[in-house]
């Protein structure tokens, strides 16, 4: 989730937000019906991978399976991102400057082409394993490159993938093709996928991070778009899936519309931490969860409410930091968990990494001398962790 836009709101594509038509121009302008339609339908788009993304992430909390364990932001991450991020977003401003801005927008849209089939097939994967016929046949496949030969041979890649993956792969790639036509509803598609798996594979390991990441971008937030003009030009010049766009005058010309809102894809982790310290306190409610959640909603509404006031781009997280940090903590404050909310600490919840081997031993005869020879490589099964009704 680098997102170099992270959560700036353009009234539209022209950065113009009028209500009416001028007829001397020429100009077509929305109805307030349409710019209404619009700005909800962000909001709701902006919802999705927020609810779901938490969901997905705490199930993969819960796995076994490295490959499926959260990457985890710590708190010296939380302070590396803003700067990170402006470097990115000023580099972005100087390329459109000097290159081309078609030529830059050709490479980028190959780029996310990729990346948005491989992050929508991932998105897409748990609801194919719900409604994939039992019948039919779920053949297994390996992709595999490796290096050299003999002792020296090194794997490069080693990709194992279903005929489940495959079915998800051509339905993304579809959706990619539509992408490269500029249609923005593929645009879309692939922002919330990025979005959904940024939330799900991201991890914040206590409130402190959270508060430091959100501070961060705080400054960063309203510096880049109050301070100068190289978060809106780099907003409105970029073609990439890392904003939702919604159509003001869909209303009037269908799909082929083209006066587009736009919403940046911003800061969306903070709320899915509080849904994994709600469940860690082992009480049959999600309490802070909703609050952030609901918190997230104020503020991206006051957002919308705001930039639609002003005509003017409003850096999004001027109203949510405030919001999503204040409602949590004020909640805890008032039943007596502020203490507990700081102290805890989600990476406890996460169970170790099996260990690696550096070298494999050479193992043969029954299976009895298979696993001593595990045991005395540190390999024993490892223990399930036992759970109990107030767990779930």
């Amino acid at each position: 989730m680098a997102d170099v836009e992270q959560n700036v709101a353009v009234p539209d594509a022209a950065g113009n937000g009028s209500d009416a038509v001028n007829g001397t121009a020429g100009r077509f302008v929305s109805s307030p019906e349409g710019t209404a339609l619009a700005y909800g339908s962000l909001l709701f788009m902006a919802l999705l991978p927020i609810f779901f993304g938490a969901l997905r992430s705490v199930g993969c909390s819960k796995s076994k399976n490295a490959s499926d364990m959260p990457e985890t932001i710590t708190s010296r991450d939380a302070a590396r991102f803003p700067i990170i991020a402006s470097c990115t977003l000023f580099g972005l401003y100087l390329f459109f400057k000097i290159f081309s801005q078609e030529y830059i927008n050709l490479l980028l849209s190959m780029y996310f082409f990729v990346l948005g089939i491989l992050a929508l097939s991932h998105t897409m994967s748990p609801f194919m394993c719900r409604v994939f016929p039992a019948n039919l046949p779920n053949k297994q496949y390996q992709l595999l490159f490796t290096q050299g030969s003999g002792e020296s041979k090194e794997e490069i890649v080693n990709y194992e993938f279903d005929t489940k993956d495959l079915i998800c792969l051509g339905i993304s790639s579809v959706v990619g093709v539509w992408y490269i036509l500029c249609h923005w509803i593929a645009n879309n598609l692939f922002g919330l996928a990025f979005a959904l798996n940024g939330v799900e594979l991201l991890h914040l390991n206590n409130v402190s991070t959270g508060c430091i990441l959100l501070g961060g971008l705080f400054v960063y937030d309203v510096f880049w778009v109050f301070g100068t003009n190289v978060m809106v030009t780099v907003a409105k010049s970029f073609e990439a899936p890392i904003k939702l766009v919604f159509p003001q005058d869909l209303l009037e010309k269908g799909l082929d519309a083209s006066n587009f809102a736009m919403l940046g894809l911003g800061d969306i982790l903070f709320c899915h931490f509080f849904l994994s310290f709600t469940l860690s306190l082992k009480k049959n409610t999600r309490t802070y969860f909703y609050t952030s959640f609901l918190a997230y909603i104020f503020g991206l509404g006051l957002t919308i409410f705001v930039m639609h006031t002003f005509k003017h781009a409003q850096p999004a997280l001027l109203y949510l930091v405030p919001a999503c940090v204040g409602f949590p903590v004020l909640l805890a404050l008032f039943k007596g968990e502020l203490t507990e909310m700081f102290s805890y600490d989600s990476s406890d919840e996460v169970l170790p990494h099996t260990p690696r081997l550096t070298h494999f031993p050479t193992v043969s005869g029954s299976p009895s001398s298979l696993a001593n020879s595990m045991q005395s490589f540190g390999l024993s099964t490892p223990r399930r962790r036992r759970h109990t009704p107030s767990d779930m």
